[in-house]
């Protein structure tokens, strides 16, 4: 159309929690975003229909390095944890320079400190906005959708950090891998699952098994915001150790591999994360 006006962007694809490239999980980010509508974005993300795609933006408080905004294919997310990550990433490669101290990031969640470790990027766990036990008829409605008995789950908590997580803990791996779940009956609802791996049977590569439900009706492949709020959850009852790994995606043919670490300071939720398309896109 003659006469219309495009922005051309600087545009990262970058993949997240795996140190095999396109076994992780995909991530759009678009660098400079601050003079794009929000319904652009929106149709960006829609287009692109990864599980997320992010904007970069100036900050707007005096503490952060930068601000994002994490779009869906189909809504606006106030924090989520691979798009974290993968951003923080992407900022880095543009800005040509590796992290120096740590790295505050703004969302709509509020200020999300990000971390350097030899492995990779990790960021602070946010607080729990939602915990402890599920109302019985959700709780039934779960058990429902993914086909289990209420024998069959070892606990069922809460773990929302913004997304609006919830978690079962199984007894085993395979019961986890196992799952087939009817995502018309726990529509709009996010589920997460875990259990922990037994060495004898299933290795000692990781020491929990992750699979994420989302309310969209997908399963996502690996997902810092729930494994965020599973670590509260599990640290603090006790039930895991101040340090494990957490394999994620494995169904989809994916190696996610989330490391998490408690120190005096925080809960940090990190693994690797590779570039694997730089580009530009116009608008």
């Amino acid at each position: 159309m003659q006469g219309k006006q495009t922005r051309t962007l600087s545009f990262q694809q970058v993949d997240v929690f795996s140190s095999h490239p396109l076994r992780g999980n995909p991530l759009a980010v678009v660098m400079d975003a601050d003079d794009l509508p929000d319904a652009q974005m929106a149709a960006f993300a829609n287009w692109t229909n990864l599980s997320e795609t992010t904007f970069l933006l100036r900050p707007q408080h005096p503490e952060a390095d930068y601000r994002v905004r994490i779009f869906t294919p189909q809504t606006e997310l106030p924090f989520a944890g691979h798009p974290t990550l993968g951003s923080c990433h992407a900022w880095l490669v543009a800005r040509g320079e590796g992290a120096k101290g740590d790295i505050v990031q703004e969302c709509a969640a509020g200020l999300i400190r990000v971390r350097k470790f030899e492995d990779g990027l990790a960021f602070a766990a946010p607080p729990l906005v939602r915990q402890g036990d599920l109302e019985p008829a959700l709780f039934k409605q779960i058990l429902s959708g993914l086909h289990l008995s209420p024998e069959d789950v070892v606990a069922a908590q809460w773990v929302d950090n913004g997304p609006g997580w919830l978690a079962l803990l199984l007894k085993s791996r395979r019961d986890v891998l196992a799952l087939k779940p009817d995502f018309r009956a726990i529509s709009g609802i996010r589920v997460g699952v875990c259990a922990p791996w037994h060495p004898d049977e299933d290795g000692r590569e990781a020491d929990f098994e992750v699979r994420a439900f989302t309310a969209a009706g997908f399963e996502d492949p690996v997902t810092g915001s729930l494994n965020a709020g599973i670590a509260r959850w599990l640290i603090g009852s006790g039930i895991a150790g101040t340090a494990y790994i957490a394999a994620q995606g494995t169904v989809l043919g994916r190696e996610g591999r989330v490391r998490v670490v408690q120190d005096s300071d925080a809960i940090w939720i990190g693994g690797n994360v590779s570039t694997c398309i730089t580009g530009t896109v116009s608008f």
